[in-house]
């Protein structure tokens, strides 16, 4: 499938999704809000990207010295972003022999979700539409990129979390609408959950997704919803609750500090949305600041990360920093 024509039927099936909310809802629905929020403090463009050489930035993880790093979907890479901008290619992942083209959706090869362990080890999602490279891999500081689980070649791993305290890392499979687990260490994957409100409506589901205060929080692109899967005392997955509606085209997403307010990135507006405890939500960053297309967000201290893509722009792929500081967001 070309570019051109996955981005069209990506506009138009989250279009539809949202014809389609009010029958998700189980938990909490957000006030619709048309009003903009007064933008984050000190929006820059920090970093641009090559998006001839493939450089459209998908995920982000942070390191504690300012260090950021990030997944070139297109690319097959992870990258390192230094504190001044400078971008250094850590690794290329290996093509498929049959070039990607079975890549689920897509069609080509892409590196998607990325989090940092607390001894620096990267680990990453690369789907391939074939079962030798299709996965879980991880990278040790100054080594080699290795898969350390296998995943389903018919889905699209995408939403990448570490929960820390279990040594277990949690996937999101836009594809078969599954959060996968697996242990840190490697080894086999196992279905965590397979709730319904996890499935594609037309293009991707389960999307962005991150471990926080004893759960496991998913978006759905298609749906434009926010999910919360409790984490049960035998380690099971509870089941979904609907958390927040209305967002179509969401992708990845990051909780501020406080409860569970958050910062969403809105792929096809070109937004970041401030979703409160309550589900109300407000845009606090847009395409007036640098966004194109944004795909994830970090938070170190005051500062908010935020990669953009530009997915169907198609002009400047960049990463923006700005500054949370003040009444805009509540203080940790």
């Amino acid at each position: 499938m070309q570019k051109e024509a996955m981005f069209t039927k990506f506009l138009l099936s989250t279009a539809a999704a949202g014809a389609l909310l009010a029958a998700t809802v189980t938990v909490l629905s957000p006030t619709p809000s048309s009003a903009v929020s007064a933008p984050l403090n000190g929006a820059r463009i920090a970093a641009h990207f090559d998006l001839a050489k493939g450089q459209t930035p998908e995920n982000i993880a942070l390191a504690p010295d300012g260090r950021a790093y990030v997944t070139f979907a297109n690319a097959r890479q992870v990258a390192e972003v230094s504190p001044t901008g400078s971008v250094e290619i850590l690794a290329t992942l290996p093509r498929p022999a049959d070039g990607g083209v079975h890549t689920p959706v897509v069609g080509n090869p892409m590196t998607f979700g990325i989090t940092r362990a607390h001894d620096g080890t990267l680990y990453f999602l690369y789907s391939t539409g074939t079962a030798d490279l299709t996965g879980v891999w991880r990278m040790r500081a100054g080594g080699q990129p290795e898969r350390i689980a296998a995943l389903p070649a018919d889905g699209l791993p995408n939403g990448l979390a570490l929960d820390s305290r279990t040594r277990t890392l949690y996937v999101a499979d836009s594809v078969r609408g599954t959060v996968w687990r697996v242990p840190l260490t490697g080894g086999t994957a196992t279905a965590w959950s397979t709730a319904p409100e996890l499935a594609p409506d037309g293009f991707l589901g389960a999307n962005g997704l991150k471990v926080h205060n004893g759960a496991v929080w998913v978006t759905n692109l298609d749906r434009g919803t926010i999910l919360r899967i409790p984490m049960l005392s035998d380690g099971c997955a509870g089941q979904a609750q609907t958390w927040a509606i209305g967002m179509p085209g969401i992708d990845d997403f990051a909780f501020t500090g406080r409860g569970d307010e958050l910062l969403a990135a809105l792929d096809d507006m070109s937004e970041v949305a401030l979703v409160q405890s309550d589900g109300s939500r407000s845009t606090v960053l847009s395409a007036a600041d640098g966004l194109q297309n944004p795909t994830s967000i970090a938070l170190r201290g005051d500062t908010v990360y935020v990669l953009s893509a530009a997915w169907y722009t198609a002009e400047d792929p960049n990463l923006v920093l700005a500054s949370r500081s003040g009444r805009l967001l509540s203080r940790q």
